[in-house]
């Protein structure tokens, strides 16, 4: 009985831990001010699993071409507002390839191509977001 009871506080404890990714078009910080995206460091295989871990917002109009060096190569899936655009660069002070990204979720960056070589996992080094 115990067994069972355990077992079922352990499952209980994994279906919480899961990530889920906000909905672009309620995307807001913690004082409810509109967001232009927001990037996660972790994803996964399974969609509702991903936008895990930290995050990093990003307001309208924000253009840092050199992003903070904690993020550097470090973002695996994002999410970007309703009637807003996030453009990002592989290399810093917006050198490297380029990749725009619209409206919508991006559950892993591993699945969006960089080229003939590579994809956008743990590759974003600058951005510029527009709403």
């Amino acid at each position: 009985m115990k067994i069972a009871a355990a077992l079922l506080l352990c499952a209980m404890c994994f279906l919480g831990s899961e990530a889920q990714c906000p909905d672009p078009s309620t995307l807001k910080d913690a004082e409810g001010t509109k967001l232009c995206a927001r990037l996660f460091e972790d994803s996964n295989y399974y969609y509702d699993q991903s936008c895990g871990g930290e995050f990093l917002n990003i307001y309208p109009n924000d253009d840092v071409p050199i992003i903070p060096w904690r993020w550097n190569n470090r973002v695996s899936s994002l999410v970007v507002s309703k009637l807003c655009n996030l453009t990002v660069w592989s290399r810093i002070k917006k050198n490297g390839t380029k990749k725009k990204f619209s409206s919508g979720i991006q559950y892993r960056l591993k699945e969006v191509s960089q080229g003939l070589i590579g994809d956008w996992d743990d590759s974003i080094s600058a951005y510029y977001c527009v709403c």
